[in-house]
């Protein structure tokens, strides 16, 4: 038995376990038991516990590592990581930004232009003409549809 009282330190112990991963050993720690502080005589019951971290704690993480290590080997991952990518993609978006717009317009762009800017002049004259009939008196309009109808038969 470990005499506990001497040793300030918590030792580790490993211990190997049969089976599918026997060449692999098990980190422990050695905790007293916790309501048992320096009692003689009474024998102390150790307990084990593993260790916080230890790559034996998950072996759905060692089959990550395992495959990310082999598709590296294999030079099926990228170089660089995803975020390094997407910031160094937003730089180039953003430089190719600043270079249009420091060249000079096209002939094509500037008669686009030209062309939206009579049809938003056009849509504007069209509200406004609209909102001018409807300020119109309904007599007027009334006696503007009735020369139509005079004209027309």
């Amino acid at each position: 038995m470990l005499d506990l009282n001497t040793t300030k330190k918590q030792p580790t112990v490993c211990i190997e376990q049969p089976g599918f991963r026997h060449h692999k050993k098990d980190n422990y720690v050695i905790h007293p038991p916790a309501g048992h502080e320096d009692t003689d005589g009474e024998e102390e019951v150790i307990q084990l516990r593993k260790l916080n971290g230890s790559p034996s704690e998950s072996p759905s993480h060692q089959n990550l590592h395992k495959e990310l290590l082999f598709a590296h080997k294999k030079g099926l991952l990228e170089e660089k990581p995803e975020l390094k990518r997407v910031l160094q993609q937003r730089r180039l978006d953003l430089h190719k930004e600043q270079e249009l717009a420091l060249r000079p317009p096209s002939d094509l762009e500037q008669e686009l232009r030209k062309r939206q800017q009579k049809l938003h002049e056009y849509e504007i004259a069209e509200k406004r003409r609209l909102e001018d009939q409807k300020n119109i008196p309904e007599f007027v309009r009334v006696r503007e549809n009735l020369r139509r109808i005079q004209i027309t038969e």
